[in-house]
């Protein structure tokens, strides 16, 4: 699979939605949404740490979502700050960071890689 080991990002509602539809397939993966803005500095920073945070946990998916291009997926996931960061296992919601915050993100996606489904 070529996606392993890299951010996805989704341009387009089919899309995200058929990412979504990857994870709600597969209820022990997780997934890491980072909604972002090409004009918002924090997102811009936390930008390269994610894509190594990708290389290394390559049985993460990451996928990157830029609001002003699917406003409708930010306003659904009531997104109101960038970058927001939501923690998705089989279609539901984990956890969410919000802003640029390395040690924060890094632990998260931890304490969610180590646990196991209660589905």
């Amino acid at each position: 699979m070529g996606e392993e080991g890299q951010v996805i990002s989704c341009h387009t509602l089919e899309a995200w939605n058929e990412q979504m539809q990857k994870g709600n397939n597969d209820t022990n993966k997780l997934i890491v949404v980072d909604f972002t803005a090409s004009w918002c500095g924090p997102c811009r920073f936390i930008s390269p740490f994610l894509a190594e945070l990708a290389k290394k946990l390559p049985t993460v998916t990451f996928l990157k979502v830029d609001v002003d291009e699917l406003k409708t997926v930010a306003t659904d996931w009531a997104v109101e700050a960038m970058p927001t960061f939501i923690f998705l296992k089989g279609g539901k919601i984990l956890d969410k960071v919000v802003g640029a915050k390395k040690d924060e993100l890094q632990q998260t996606i931890a304490k969610h890689m180590n646990a196991s489904s209660t589905a």
